[in-house]
């Protein structure tokens, strides 16, 4: 005997309603951007925004450290279990309080793992063999490299606003001309 095979039914959706349009429309006048909407993006924390260190905080939670060092909050709980070097306090509420120190070692954890290429196990190893002196060292290293980004990332982005403006004063001419 031939078995009978189910068919389901599938359900079918309506179409989307989308307006009717006639012909192709212009496009509209795009605005003029803001002046401030630059700045606006340029003043939030960027990765290895070490001036946020020197504001005078003791502590730091784990959101902030991960704008500062530019690494996701679940790797720095992961690289936790991995590093014993990285041991955040945890406050009564179990969040955890990352000091100063604790962020140069994330730096230089992100070096050796991204930059440099290694594994975690050759990262860990090769924190292990630096001793406290040669870690000092390469934090501080770290730390001096991400401070000259942050100098160039400054003069370039006023670089573009120099650019900016003058292309907004040349459209302008352009403008008053026609």
């Amino acid at each position: 005997m031939a078995k009978k095979t189910s068919r389901k039914k599938i359900a079918k959706r309506p179409a989307s309603r989308k307006p009717a349009t006639s012909r192709a429309q212009p496009p509209a006048e795009v605005p003029e951007p803001e002046a401030n909407a630059l700045e606006a993006d340029l003043e939030g924390i960027s990765p290895a925004d070490l001036t946020a260190l020197k504001d005078g905080k003791l502590y730091y939670r784990i959101g902030e450290v991960s704008q500062i060092t530019g690494v996701k909050p679940y790797v720095l709980r992961y690289w936790e279990s991995e590093f014993r070097l990285m041991s955040p306090q945890k406050s009564r509420s179990k969040q955890r309080l990352y000091r100063q120190k604790d962020i140069e070692t994330i730096l230089a954890i992100k070096r050796l793992l991204y930059q440099d290429r290694y594994t975690i196990a050759g990262a860990r190893r090769k924190l292990r063999e630096l001793g406290s002196e040669a870690r000092a060292e390469l934090v501080a290293e770290v730390v001096q490299e991400a401070e000259a980004h942050q100098a160039a990332a400054a003069s370039f982005s006023g670089q573009l606003r120099r650019v900016r403006d003058e292309l907004i004063t040349i459209r302008s001419l352009l403008a008053s001309e026609i």
